[in-house]
């Protein structure tokens, strides 16, 4: 909303129906400034009515935030209109050999550890998948199980809780079938893999199959895989294997790997030396393949809102 106030773009603001309190909100604050009328809306309505949003001439822009289906829906429902589509992914890390110092491996178990879980892993560039190259995985497998353990989970609202609930009780059952397919396939629980409700412990895995949904889809839940690899370039033909391809990390001190890293994987954005998680509002923030298309953040959309036209003036005696 701030770079379309800011090129002076109306907008119109759709949260979802299940979390619309902060777009509310920023609404109560946008009432106490001397903006025009009509400059903003904010419409909590169901999904039902969006479509009629998506289609109104109107509204010459679509920039939305959501899952795979409806995001594909929405480009093929309005094939005139510039839309952006940020869709979600299962964020990778791959952990060099040179890595294997005490304080690297410290440095991304905590990193990893934090941002796999955060959020309960409700977030598209959450940690779901480490390959560490097979002669750090060891030692780095242990600390993230330590990290994860060290996690506080409870009441959202408590500054001393780490870990929440999911959105709802569905969406913790689901992240538990999830999980459990992984285990029946062969994969082994290191930690976690314990529903309450609507809260899902944070789980790490290893031994996971490619195939399983926890590796392969969007998880969606406080849940990490740690695999080894035997290069870091395996681990990045391991990262493309996904359909998505939103942000990679890459936790080496080597530039040569680095400047591979940034070759040859399909994504977005590589963060080097922290995880797929790290963000900042003037990055030109999106991915490839089924994460979407467009980019987010503040020049990117001011390019979005606004076109570029040209006064020619010829033929005038100044």
């Amino acid at each position: 909303m701030a770079p379309a106030l800011a090129v002076g773009a109306p907008i119109v603001l759709k949260p979802a129906p299940a979390t619309p309190l902060s777009a509310l909100l920023l609404g109560e604050l946008l009432a106490e400034t001397d903006l025009p009328e009509g400059s903003w809306s904010v419409l909590p309505v169901p999904n039902e009515v969006a479509g009629a949003l998506v289609r109104d001439p109107r509204l010459p822009v679509v920039s939305f935030t959501g899952s795979v289906p409806v995001g594909w829906s929405i480009r093929e429902a309005v094939p005139r209109k510039h839309v952006t589509l940020e869709l979600g992914g299962n964020g990778a890390v791959v952990v060099g050999p040179d890595q294997g110092d005490e304080r690297a491996l410290d440095w991304a178990a905590q990193r990893i550890a934090t941002f796999a879980m955060y959020q309960a892993g409700q977030s598209c560039v959450s940690v779901q998948r480490v390959y560490a190259h097979r002669e750090v995985a060891g030692p780095l497998t242990a600390r993230i199980v330590q990290e994860v353990e060290k996690l506080r989970t409870g009441d959202p609202a408590d500054p001393a809780t780490d870990v929440g609930p999911l959105i709802d009780e569905a969406a913790a059952r689901r992240v538990e079938t999830w999980v459990g397919e992984a285990v029946a396939a062969g994969a082994r629980i290191l930690t976690g893999g314990v529903r309450s409700g609507s809260s899902y412990a944070p789980t790490v895995l290893t031994g996971v199959p490619a195939d399983a949904r926890v590796s392969c889809e969007e998880v969606f839940g406080p849940v990490v895989l740690v695999d080894s690899v035997d290069s870091v370039d395996e681990g990045f033909a391991r990262v493309n294997e996904s359909r998505f391809g939103l942000q990679a990390g890459v936790f080496t001190a080597d530039l040569r790997v680095a400047f591979r890293a940034a070759r040859v994987l399909e994504v977005g954005a590589v963060v080097v030396g922290d995880v797929p998680t790290y963000r900042a509002d003037q990055m030109p923030y999106g991915g490839v393949k089924d994460s979407g298309e467009g980019r987010e953040g503040v020049h990117a959309a001011m390019l979005d809102l606004t076109v570029d036209r040209v006064l020619v003036l010829t033929g005038i005696d100044v």
